[in-house]
């Protein structure tokens, strides 16, 4: 079969196999890119270590990715980190908030996603707060302004209202008895 083929698409048997090792080839450096991006295993003593270890993967943020946690992190740095959170957890058999302060203290608040309220990070906190109340505050203001525009008319702009519509109503008559006329 392998020779028809080859005869079907014009090219001889061996032409046909060297085409297939260099396709083969170049295959060869995309196997290694897959491989090399295997998911962590860990061997872990009992249930809890290990339910601790990915609840605390999924808590911290990727120092290299933007808006990733070390689970789901294929940046090395997330292995990196994977593998000392493991050690902290298996080896070590430090406590969780051992191992946030740990993590902290090496990269900063920005390793957390739910940051602490401090002298750095407050603004984080209260600028979203101080932006909603400032946009309640005009909104009613607005409100208010409108209701009372519409009610408050003095006793001189009615009476210009009063010349306005008295103006509108002879238009319109003299318009319509035009009209009537052609």
């Amino acid at each position: 079969m392998g020779a028809a083929w080859a005869l079907q698409f014009g090219c001889t048997p061996r032409a046909c196999r060297r085409i297939a090792v260099l396709l083969l080839i170049c295959l060869l450096p995309t196997g290694a890119a897959v491989a090399a991006s295997q998911i962590d295993t860990f061997a872990f003593a009992d249930e809890m270590q290990e339910r601790r270890y990915r609840a605390l993967i999924e808590e911290f943020r990727c120092p290299k990715c933007l808006n990733t946690n070390l689970a789901g992190s294929d940046a090395p740095i997330a292995q990196d980190l994977r593998k000392v959170v493991y050690r902290l957890v298996v080896t070590e058999g430090k406590r969780d908030q051992e191992v946030r302060d740990y993590l902290q203290a090496r990269y900063g608040d920005f390793v957390l996603y739910d940051p602490p309220f401090n002298a750095q990070t407050w603004y984080i906190w209260l600028v979203p707060i101080g932006l909603g109340l400032l946009a309640v505050i005009v909104l009613l203001r607005l409100l208010r302004g409108a209701r009372g525009e519409a009610t408050a008319l003095d006793a001189q702009q009615q009476a210009r209202l009063q010349e306005i519509v008295g103006e509108t109503r002879s238009s319109e008559a003299s318009l319509s008895q035009s009209a009537d006329r052609t």
